[in-house]
């Protein structure tokens, strides 16, 4: 399981995605502002998501 990074963008439960912002032991904090349709689905701005829970579709270049 490759854990998230600052700064990733990640996605999780049916297809909602943001970008993270800390990574705590066992989960990430995730901005889900990032999200195009954000203002429609009346969520909150930040979540707690736990590794085993997401997958990573964009990471960090690391060259």
């Amino acid at each position: 399981m490759k854990i998230a990074e600052v700064g990733n963008i990640i996605e999780f439960k049916d297809g909602l995605q943001g970008i993270v912002e800390k990574v705590n032991e066992n989960s990430v904090i995730v901005d889900l502002t990032f999200m195009e349709n954000f203002d429609e689905l009346e969520l909150e701005e930040k979540t707690v998501v736990n590794h085993k829970r997401y997958t990573i579709i964009h990471g960090n270049d690391e060259n």
